[in-house]
């Protein structure tokens, strides 16, 4: 199961943080959060905001494992538990939880990327103790049998040849990935391989649950229209009797420094255009430097006054769309340029283009409204999310799980506003620079006919 994004836009604080993004949040203080924040018996997190505004909640628990803590031979257990969690556990049937959810006016899913794997609710504020006892029985009890596994395997590799195998540039992600990257943490896909999933036996995937599904694994986030005392002595019922376990081992997210650029290029016959993708290295998201990749990010290709698209798309008329991005984890990220070139122009020109306008970022001084507007941007992009209690629950759990400091929910859009143009062009000349930087271009070739050699 997926979320259909991120960032989901559910009930919450639109009274409090409406106002302030719609006013461009230039300088305006930001309300803080309020939550509290405590340690269960068995080393369970939970962290509780209560806000009144309207009679829902929404509950995140956030597992620290991703395919990161894989190994290999083994990968694609992470985003297998994404699926096989909701096949039933020692009390719950297989399809219970999330038809328990719909039939009382809820609604569920889950993530999963390199670094956690993510389960929410949100529901009625009446029914806070369903949404407990579910997440407690499959953390307690989740049902790993040779039917469910094969029966998820299966859903998996599906999921793989629709949504990588058989989809135009699938190939290109995982490409990227595997070229930038030189520790397999970060190297390998967060679905797995074929090979890997076919693989994986009963005893293999009960180890893997045994290890990093554990309370002191997790954070629990809930966030709405709870009492914070009542709801925590909840989750003490529900959850305090599950063994810990010992602690995971610690995954070595170190990548050695890249000395040169590093270029590719790929068949890919289901493609019907070429396509440009440029990847470099950058800090982890806890870095002093992320705001200010966040912001550059925004001057590139953050609407249709930003650069790119004032250069390349109007002005050039090299490509109908470019994108530009951090995107930034618990280890080494990546700053990722992708366009695919109109009919009649060429990936080569593209990457002239863009090298162009990084150039141009780098040595000519950015101008007092477009820093104004980028910052202007990232800070209401976050905390126009807050809006959502969903999403506030998210971010809580996250900041707790990947940082320990769910504090960080209240510093970071005060932290953006301050990133400077300095800041920006400095980050600029660091990081987007040739020698740190991946190239796959994917050429849009056909399949041969069958029997054409």
């Amino acid at each position: 199961m997926k979320a259909p994004a991120r960032r989901l836009v559910t009930a919450g604080l639109t009274t409090v943080f409406g106002v302030a993004a719609a006013l461009g949040l230039a300088a305006q203080s930001v309300p803080k959060i309020a939550f509290t924040d405590t340690k269960l018996k068995n080393d369970l997190r939970v962290i509780i905001s209560e806000d009144r505004t309207a009679p829902v909640f929404a509950i995140a628990v956030n597992y620290n494992v991703g395919s990161r803590d894989e190994r290999k031979g083994r990968t694609g257990f992470a985003h297998l538990f994404e699926h096989m969690m909701f096949k039933g556990s020692e009390n719950v049937g297989p399809g219970e939880h999330p038809y328990l959810m719909f039939m009382y006016g809820g609604n569920m899913n889950g993530t999963t990327d390199k670094d956690r794997t993510l389960y929410y609710e949100a529901m009625p504020s009446n029914q806070v103790d369903l949404a407990l006892f579910l997440e407690a029985d499959r953390m307690r009890s989740l049902a790993i049998t040779k039917d469910n596994l094969d029966n998820q395997r299966n859903a998996v590799q599906e999921e793989r040849r629709l949504g990588v195998d058989n989809q135009p540039y699938g190939k290109t992600f995982e490409t990227i990935d595997e070229l930038a990257y030189d520790n397999f943490a970060y190297k390998h896909s967060v679905i797995g391989s074929m090979a890997d999933l076919g693989a994986a036996t009963v005893d293999d995937v009960a180890s893997f649950f045994k290890t990093y599904y554990a309370p002191n694994n997790a954070v629990i986030a809930i966030v709405g229209d709870v009492d914070a005392k009542a709801t925590l002595e909840k989750v003490r019922k529900y959850f305090e009797q599950i063994p810990s376990q010992p602690a995971p081992p610690p995954v070595d997210m170190t990548e050695p420094a890249q000395t040169a650029e590093r270029r590719t290029t790929i068949d890919d016959a289901l493609a019907r255009l070429p396509r440009l993708d440029m990847a470099y290295k950058i800090p982890p998201a806890n870095s002093a430097d992320s705001d200010a990749l966040s912001v550059l990010s925004t001057i590139l290709s953050g609407g249709r006054s930003s650069r790119l698209y004032e250069s390349i798309v109007r002005q050039k008329q090299l490509s109908s769309g470019v994108s530009a991005g951090a995107v930034q984890g618990r280890g080494p990220g990546l700053f990722r340029f992708t366009g695919t070139p109109l009919p009649g122009k060429t990936p080569a020109e593209l990457e002239a283009a863009i090298d162009e306008e990084i150039g141009k970022i780098q040595s000519t001084p950015i101008a007092d409204w477009e820093l104004q507007k980028a910052r202007n941007s990232a800070r209401a992009g976050f905390i126009g999310g807050l809006r959502s209690t969903l999403n506030r629950a998210i971010e809580l759990s996250e900041n707790a799980t990947a940082f320990n400091d769910p504090g960080r929910i209240n510093t970071r859009a005060d932290q953006i506003a301050k990133v400077t143009a300095a800041d920006v062009q400095r980050v600029a000349k660091q990081y987007l620079v040739q020698t740190n930087r991946t190239v796959v271009v994917t050429t849009a070739k056909a399949a041969a006919p069958k029997g054409v050699q």
